[in-house]
């Protein structure tokens, strides 16, 4: 198995998750005040609970290069402002 290739659809598909929440969430739509990462992660079923050195706060900053990612993309923007996340 070529697992760099496995994370990589992987990583792809969490994307589309989350773009794809995004898209459907009032909460991200263009004109909305949009969402914290952490809201998203959770609401993506991205978080795995608490555990030791691995709480749920810890666990959602990977989070960022994938929002990163999409904003590159030209597809969600974060308010300087409120930090929060929505569709562009």
């Amino acid at each position: 198995m070529n697992y760099v290739s496995k994370g990589t659809e992987l990583r792809l598909a969490i994307k589309e998750l989350v773009f794809d929440y995004m898209k459907n969430s009032p909460d991200c739509a263009v004109y909305a005040d949009g969402l914290k990462q952490a809201e998203i992660f959770r609401q993506c079923g991205l978080d795995w609970g608490e555990y030791p050195n691995a709480t749920s706060s810890n666990q959602q900053y990977w989070i960022v290069a994938l929002l990163r990612e999409l904003e590159s993309e030209g597809k969600v923007q974060r308010d300087v402002d409120s930090k929060k996340w929505r569709i562009k």
